[in-house]
C-alpha cells in the first residue's frame, strides 16, 4: 500500500491506516492524522526530511519516518 512518503507535491489524498505501536501512532493521532481525514502535500525538503502537510486547515510538518507509517488511499 501507498504511504504518504509517495505522495507527491500538491497531491491531495485520504488516510487509509495508521501504521506503528503505542506512543507512535498516538502522536500521529494527536497531531489531527487519522483514519479518513483529507492530507495534501504542500513541500518537501531538499533532502526529504521533514515533509510539511495541510491537514484539517493548518499546516504541519512531519519527519518521513512518521511519514512511513501513514498509509493512503
Amino acid at each position: 500500500m501507498k504511504t504518504l512518503n509517495d505522495v507527491k507535491i500538491g497531491e491531495t489524498t485520504k488516510i487509509a491506516r495508521l501504521l506503528g505501536e503505542g506512543a507512535v501512532k498516538r502522536r500521529i493521532m494527536d497531531m489531527g492524522l487519522t483514519k479518513g481525514t483529507e492530507v495534501t502535500v504542500r513541500k518537501v525538503a531538499p533532502l526529504g526530511d521533514p515533509i510539511e502537510i495541510t491537514v484539517r486547515g493548518y499546516e504541519l510538518s512531519i519527519r518521513k519516518d512518521e511519514a512511513s507509517k501513514i498509509e493512503v488511499a
